[in-house]
């Protein structure tokens, strides 16, 4: 997923207008969504504004819809950081709305997978 894309999902998810948006970063609104299609270049500090609008660090909006493998071993104190962190129920309603967008995309991916498998056997059978 393009950073744009996920600026645009992370709005959507905290329920927020392009106007909204537009308004706490103190640009037009014709600028943000210039941002959102990905037709304007982002500068780093810009993206910075974007993640804490959010109540994100950049980190978390570039990591933002990828796969991750989270390993624990031993006495690992960030995964109670972290769980300290979900506990907030608006956190966690966040959370919860970020995995079901990506068991959404990974269905859709599969299910184009499948139709590309059928044309596939189609064109050879024929």
């Amino acid at each position: 997923m393009k950073v744009n894309e996920k600026i645009r999902t992370i709005r959507q998810l905290k329920d927020f207008s392009q106007e909204e948006m537009a308004e706490k970063l103190g640009i037009s609104k014709n600028t943000y969504a210039n941002i959102e299609r990905g037709e304007t270049d982002v500068s780093v500090s810009r993206l910075e504004q974007i993640a804490n609008t959010f109540e994100m660090d950049l980190v978390e909006l570039f990591n933002f819809g990828e796969k991750t493998v989270a390993c624990l071993i031993g006495n690992n104190n960030q995964f109670s950081n972290i769980g300290q962190n979900i506990s907030d129920s608006k956190e966690a309603q966040f959370e919860i709305q970020k995995l079901q967008l990506i068991v959404e995309q990974q269905l859709k991916e599969i299910s184009y997978l499948k139709e590309i498998i059928e044309l596939t056997k189609c064109q050879s059978n024929a």
